[in-house]
């Protein structure tokens, strides 16, 4: 046979098989487990997270356990919690044994008890109402605590005091209104204006988001509206977002006093981003203001920036001081508890999201500086600076901490 005719010779160690692809594999991110009591302090109606909320974690494969009534005073019912995944505890303790607790108030002394060692805890602060003793017991059981009014976003700001803020800003006109009326034994005028009636005067002080709510809110009743703040930037960004020009001026205590000699109505908007806020107006100038004046008070969960200020409920909402009326509740927004509850929970929802995918609180903390912000406590030490010299309590640099726990 000719060569030319011979078949080629095919071997046996050439033949082709198949090979698996080799993908990128997203490490399994950390499961949560997250407890969320019924408020019983301050008069508080709010809930940290809304059915949604509670659905959306849950699905992402995060357990919830809502204690039975933690959302009926903002209209939501166990029904819709558990129809979203959420297990309905009927004992308080269970709840307080989840890994993580979710909290609307802060926590308060009867709640110590239940609380478990190396438990991680989110909720506000309210300085007037912090006690060394409190701190102290927190930080024998070794918590970590974040302070919602702390927590900073990536452009800087604070997302739960923004979003709390609009409401508290829009609130303060409305609460002022009903005492300027006779409704609460008022002097019986009207906020705003009306044809041949000169309009009433609002001085606020602090052109942050309360301020600026505020201001549209006194503004749209037709009163006449001056706006304080150190910030020249501020107060910039306040007449531009409200698209007109209005009266401000920096914290020069002459005007302030001037000012609130013929104000109807003054608001304290200032709010401090880490530690008290600063008193403005001393009690002179409170004592100069008009008989039957209203002071409505936004800053009193960091103080207040009046000197005359003193914590009040919503049981018992004001007192008189110099003729003047006080309404000094740190938590306005829970008039409005179910608007209050989905602003929260829009919040937060994501921020948990976000521990859940750096598969460790440490790492979360680590990595991201606005959440950083917001701990006061890491594992029982004590990491914000101005907690600590308020109580004279040693407090530790938090970087540090954490460098040495990574």
């Amino acid at each position: 046979m000719d060569s030319k005719s011979k078949k080629p010779e095919i071997r046996g160690d050439f033949s082709l098989s198949t090979l698996e692809e080799r993908v990128a594999v997203k490490p399994k991110e950390q499961q949560l487990y997250l407890g969320v009591p019924k408020e019983r302090a301050f008069q508080e109606k709010r809930v940290v997270l809304t059915p949604s909320s509670v659905a959306l974690l849950v699905n992402n494969g995060h357990r919830v356990l809502i204690e039975s009534g933690a959302g009926e005073e903002s209209k939501f019912t166990d029904n819709e919690y558990a129809e979203a995944g959420a297990e309905i505890a009927f004992d308080t303790e269970k709840v307080y044994k989840a890994d993580t607790l979710l909290k609307v108030t802060p926590i308060i002394e009867k709640e110590l008890d239940l609380l478990q060692t190396h438990q991680t805890v989110l909720s506000p602060i309210h300085l007037p109402t912090l006690k060394q003793e409190l701190l102290n017991k927190l930080m024998q059981k070794k918590i970590t605590a974040f302070a919602f009014e702390y927590i900073k976003d990536e452009i800087e700001s604070f997302p739960f005091v923004r979003t709390l803020s609009e409401i508290a800003g829009y609130n303060s006109i409305l609460i002022a209104a009903e005492y300027l009326s006779n409704l609460h034994n008022g002097y019986g005028v009207i906020l705003g204006g009306i044809t041949g009636v000169p309009p009433t005067k609002v001085v606020i002080l602090g052109a942050g988001v309360v301020g600026e709510f505020a201001c549209r809110a006194a503004l749209g009743l037709g009163a006449e509206v001056k706006v304080f703040d150190h910030n020249v930037y501020k107060l910039m960004r306040l007449q531009n977002n409200i698209g007109r020009r209005i009266f401000t001026s920096v914290l020069d205590p002459n005007t302030i006093k001037r000012e609130l000699a013929t104000a109807d109505v003054a608001i304290g908007a200032i709010h401090a981003e880490k530690g008290r806020a600063p008193v403005i107006v001393p009690e002179n100038m409170v004592a100069e203001m008009l008989p039957g004046a209203v002071i409505i008070d936004v800053s009193i969960d960091q103080g207040g920036c009046f000197e005359t200020s003193e914590l009040t409920t919503h049981k018992n909402p004001v007192f008189t001081k110099h003729e003047v009326i006080h309404y000094c509740v740190p938590n306005i927004a829970s008039r409005v508890p179910r608007t209050a509850s989905r602003a929260i929970s829009n919040v937060l929802t994501p921020i948990l999201l976000k521990i859940s995918s750096y598969n460790s609180l440490d790492r979360t903390i680590w990595n991201n500086a606005g959440i950083r912000h917001g701990v006061y406590l890491y594992k029982g030490a004590l990491t914000n600076k101005h907690l600590g010299e308020i109580y004279n309590l040693k407090t530790t640099d938090l970087n540090l901490l954490m460098a040495a726990s990574l």
